[in-house]
């Protein structure tokens, strides 16, 4: 238990002296904020334009994450299937998978699943 102890506050000083280093080393002055901006031949830039963002491409990402989160809820599931002796946890994630597909099946309708028309 010292050993633990020991070592939580070695590492506890050790992050503690790397960010006082870094906020000591890291002074910006108002002469660097120049430094940093953009240069296009001498002016400041015309447009401020943000590149375009597909938004199939963030539905896409939306239903990937919606299925990744999906997976980490059913895996203690699958751990308490062969452990416990009622079938509420093959039930409850037959259920929540149903209603995953049915998602799944809508998204497939409205053409979301498809990048290309």
């Amino acid at each position: 238990m010292v050993t633990i102890i020991i070592y939580l506050s070695i590492l506890f000083i050790v992050n503690l002296v790397l960010l006082l280093l870094g906020l000591t080393i890291n002074k910006r002055s108002y002469m660097d904020r120049e430094k940093n901006s953009p240069f296009e031949c001498g002016f400041d830039p015309s447009v401020h334009t943000r590149a375009p963002f597909s938004m199939r491409f963030f539905l896409l990402a939306v239903i990937f994450l919606i299925f990744d989160v999906e997976i980490i809820l059913l895996m203690p599931l699958t751990m308490n299937i062969m452990k416990a002796n009622t079938h509420w946890p093959l039930t409850s994630s037959i259920i929540f998978l149903m209603i995953l597909l049915l998602g799944l099946f809508h998204e497939w309708n409205q053409g979301s699943l498809n990048w290309m028309k």
